[in-house]
């Protein structure tokens, strides 16, 4: 323990295991030096089947192994950070939770509802703080769209709408054994444009229809198509219907034309607001008024796992306010396999060795301004929607 300026006495550092250091695991490495230089946490081992070097990392290393379960024990973590494969999620988060230290777990949390479930469940009965890494809403423009909602600033809420419209070469989806599978030697993965790169899209937009638990869902119709050779989907659209009767509609690609910055936007009947939430930049457009623009802070999801463990702060991104999200990961699991777009629906671009599938990007934006799917919107190319069954259990 440490005396501060004030007389008071501030926690010590929380050790802190990474498993998985490389890929998205890089931004991790980077957040954790952060919160170390500030004194809140300390890496104490990093998890990765083939260690990293010096060069690598960047510096000294910390104690490092293959074995989560023993690094944990070794280091005494209070913590652990889990940017896994995505079929790895529930075993690594359950491991942790049996030795009770606290988790940070990236999204997807899961590629199945029941895998999501055996891991909720199993983290609730172990009594350890778990937080799922949807970055997006730990933005403060998620409680000041929903104070503006409650104020009436746009009135009635007749829909969310959400757009991403990315650019991915073809090598993205050679980047790891998993990626743009469905499967994996007989294991779900899911990994498409709604449930991974664009994931944030759809429980941002949920989020903001006050619908994040998977009671909260009455029923999805999904389209997933893909233009690249994949198993998953690259162009995508989900409409949810919520159990309070609104809906909220996604659509996403990753074979834009241009990359632009994905949005989520609620649709009133005086007006609307748009929220950029990787930018945590909000446009409010109401009758009346003119344009109001706002860019708002955002609170990083570890520091705040960091301090609900030292004060008792309030976690953002608890399991089951992701219930609603994982219903929409399991919709897209038993949805077909997405359909392969006609070899003219789709051309490479010369000197990128990427896949473009020409006016998606107007159709992204108009699937989320008009909370149609791609179908309904005329698009060619487009297959009848899939309704998932009501009866999936949401236990």
């Amino acid at each position: 323990m440490t005396a501060t300026g004030r007389g008071t006495v501030s926690a010590p550092p929380l050790p802190v295991v990474l498993a998985g250091a490389r890929g998205h695991g890089r931004w991790h490495v980077e957040n954790i030096r952060r919160l170390e230089a500030q004194g809140v946490l300390t890496l104490a081992g990093i998890c990765e089947l083939t260690p990293l070097t010096e060069d690598e990392f960047g510096g000294a290393l910390p104690e490092q192994s293959p074995d989560f379960g023993a690094l944990l024990d070794s280091t005494g973590a209070r913590v652990a950070v889990i940017c896994t494969p995505i079929p790895t999620h529930t075993d690594l988060a359950l491991t942790a939770a049996a030795r009770g230290v606290h988790i940070l777990l990236e999204k997807p949390p899961a590629p199945s509802y029941a895998e999501f479930r055996r891991m909720a469940d199993g983290v609730a009965a172990a009594g350890v703080a778990c937080q799922i890494g949807f970055q997006s809403l730990g933005s403060h423009a998620v409680p000041a769209i929903r104070e503006l909602v409650a104020e009436g600033a746009v009135g009635r809420v007749v829909g969310i709408g959400g757009a991403g419209a990315w650019v991915r070469p073809e090598a993205y989806f050679r980047r790891a054994p998993w990626a743009g599978r469905r499967r994996l030697n007989g294991v779900d993965v899911i990994d498409g444009a709604l449930t991974n790169p664009l994931a944030h899209a759809v429980a941002t937009a949920l989020a903001l229809a006050g619908s994040t638990r998977a009671e909260d869902v009455a029923g999805i119709e999904t389209e997933l198509l893909r233009a690249n050779d994949i198993e998953s989907d690259d162009t995508s659209c989900v409409r949810v219907t919520t159990a309070r009767g609104g809906s909220v509609t996604v659509a996403a690609t990753l074979c834009a034309e241009r990359a632009d910055e994905p949005y989520v936007m609620v649709h009133g009947t005086s007006g609307r607001i748009t929220f950029w939430y990787k930018q945590d930049r909000v446009l409010l457009q109401r009758a009346g008024h003119g344009p109001e623009e706002t860019r708002y802070g955002r609170t990083d999801l570890l520091e705040n796992l960091a301090a609900h463990l030292t004060d008792g702060t309030p976690l953002l991104v608890t399991p089951d306010g992701t219930g609603a999200f994982m219903q929409v990961v399991e919709a897209i699991r038993k949805a077909p396999d997405p359909a392969p777009l006609p070899d003219g629906a789709w051309h490479r671009v010369p000197g990128e060795e990427r896949r473009v599938v020409p006016g998606i990007d107007g159709l992204v934006a108009a699937a989320a301004d008009t909370l149609s799917l791609y179908s309904e919107l005329g698009a060619p190319w487009a297959l009848p929607a899939h309704h998932l069954p009501k009866e999936v259990s949401t236990r």
